[in-house]
């Protein structure tokens, strides 16, 4: 039961009470991650660091001294962020076998703070993607294709399609986070959002998906991607661990100049009961081509949740989100082709044998190391840093910025509180359908509802709202304003509450070959 329990109120108090160890939690998640391998969510599984860090938890707990509500609670990491003592791949040959000297400051926090890192999960290279399909150790099934509710749905042509081609895919490019923490192999994992890359995944998975307000969270040990809109991103079952891990990761950090320099208070999400001072922005630009006419109609029904519990509920404009994603693939080329040049075969990570000339190393190295995708964004940036190119390109694009971030402001101007959006246009695909497109068409699609809330620095987050046609999750997003996370998430919070989203009934064998589910009932879907 405390496997499906949230963090304050069930599992830290079942933990303090003894009804549970912290050690028996641990070797429980870790036989599920075993069982459930074959979703290929975790790229390195730290079995034996994480049962002597849950010893050392239940020897704190013996003498009623644990370190906060995370203390003994499991937890996974994505692959790009630096773990001191556990291999950091980015799920690329270019990193594989590294060993970070050090911990990145949010990993560093929770353990910190007592949490139990049971390993890396997986990703799209270097957190370059939208499906978690592109990474070098291969792609992550979504949990719900193994479901219950998707079996009931889907009518395969034959047994052998069922299992081989009918599993449908996470999203990404966290989805090996959002797969663990829907597999229930762990409470919480940390993700990276740059243009969707938490929430993305979590809406496909049916999990809470926080992106939080730039500078909020530290990225000093993030391996990064974009460094002007790359945040640490939160994957948990429900919005109040959200809050919960957010308090513990939120403030200022010395190595990242970059985070606020005010002290942040953890908070504990009220009980919002009257919902009548808030108005509740609907974006119309967000009724993006390619919405699917499911998510459409969700997405008018929450609306109208909001409008009958006494909300005000009003259409507002975002007229520059139509520019945002060509925006958003300038300026994210320009800044992947700086942060690229670093793996160069000298200091750290992948070195080519060859060795006619340091020319041709670097070169052999880069060739090696980095799969199409990367290469492909670091031809793309450097084009756009071009010095005949710089002014028309990189700068115009940074402008364009400037005037989508700006339409965020005027909005939470005029009396917004809160932005309501779907996440994705369409539930998860199969992985057969999505690998039909590349993977820079699938990113421009998949991030046009998501990357705007980077490019403004504002925080966003999924909850998971109802389930498709086809038995698969779909979730919708709250876009705050700046440093606003408490507000966002008693909103969606009160949300959450009033759709009941339902559990998903997992069927795998487990290895005392019973199977595992659970269900809670449904009001959305």
């Amino acid at each position: 039961a405390a496997l499906k329990g949230g963090l304050r109120f069930q599992v830290s108090a079942a933990l303090k009470e003894g009804r549970v160890t912290p050690t028996e939690l641990c070797q429980r998640c870790l036989s599920l991650i075993k069982s459930t391998k074959f979703l290929n969510a975790y790229i390195t599984v730290a079995e034996e660091t994480a049962l002597k860090q849950a010893e050392e938890s239940e020897t704190r707990y013996r003498r009623g001294q644990p370190l906060g509500v995370l203390d003994g609670i499991p937890i996974a990491v994505k692959d790009n962020f630096n773990t001191a003592g556990i291999e950091t791949t980015c799920a690329s040959n270019m990193l594989k076998g590294y060993i970070s000297p050090y911990n990145a400051t949010v990993v560093q926090k929770l353990l910190d703070q007592g949490a139990v890192l049971l390993g890396k999960t997986n990703l799209d290279e270097f957190a370059m993607g939208s499906g978690s399909t592109d990474g070098v150790f291969g792609p992550v099934r979504n949990p719900w294709s193994y479901s219950r509710q998707y079996k009931e749905k889907s009518v395969p042509k034959s047994r052998s399609e069922d299992e081989e081609s009918n599993w449908v895919i996470t999203g990404g490019s966290s989805g090996g986070s959002a797969a663990a923490v829907s597999s229930f192999t762990c409470f919480a994992a940390l993700g990276s959002d740059t243009g969707g890359s938490t929430r993305n995944p979590a809406a496909h998975c049916g999990v809470v998906g926080l992106k939080p307000t730039y500078g909020l969270i530290s990225r000093h040990g993030l391996i990064p991607l974009v460094n002007s809109m790359d945040v640490p991103g939160i994957l948990t079952r429900c919005v109040d661990d959200a809050a919960v891990v957010l308090g513990s990761l939120a403030g200022h950090d010395p190595k990242d100049s970059t985070t606020i320099q005010d002290n942040f208070k953890p908070f504990e999400l009220p009980n919002l009961t009257d919902v009548s001072k808030l108005s509740i922005g609907i974006p119309k630009e967000y009724h993006a081509p390619g919405l699917s006419s499911e998510i459409l109609a969700l997405w008018s029904k929450a609306a109208d949740l909001f409008k009958n519990a006494g909300a005000k509920v009003v259409e507002v404009s975002l007229p520059h989100t139509r520019y945002s994603i060509v925006c958003y693939h300038v300026l994210c080329t320009a800044e992947v082709a700086s942060n690229m040049a670093r793996f160069d075969g000298l200091e750290y990570g992948h070195r080519s044998d060859m060795n006619k000339s340091t020319e041709s190393m670097y070169a052999a190295t880069r060739r090696e190391g980095f799969n199409d995708v990367v290469r492909g964004r670091i031809l793309s940036g450097n084009y756009f840093l071009l010095k005949q190119n710089y002014e028309n390109y990189f700068i115009k694009a940074q402008k364009v910025r400037r005037l989508i971030a700006n339409d965020f402001v005027k909005v939470f101007g005029s009396g917004v509180d809160i932005l309501l959006t779907p996440t994705t246009l369409s539930d998860a695909v199969p992985y057969m359908e999505f690998i039909k497109e590349d993977n820079r068409t699938r990113s421009a699609q998949d991030d046009i509802l998501t990357q705007a809330a980077n490019m403004a620095g504002l925080p966003a987050i999924n909850v998971p709202t109802g389930l498709s046609e086809r038995g698969l999750p779909v979730g919708l997003q709250f876009i705050g304003r700046s440093f606003q996370e408490k507000q966002l998430l008693t909103v969606a919070k009160w949300f959450e509450k009033q759709v009941k989203f339902p559990m998903i009934q997992l069927e795998v064998k487990r290895h005392d070959h019973s199977t595992f589910q659970h269900q809670k009932s449904a009001f959305f879907s």
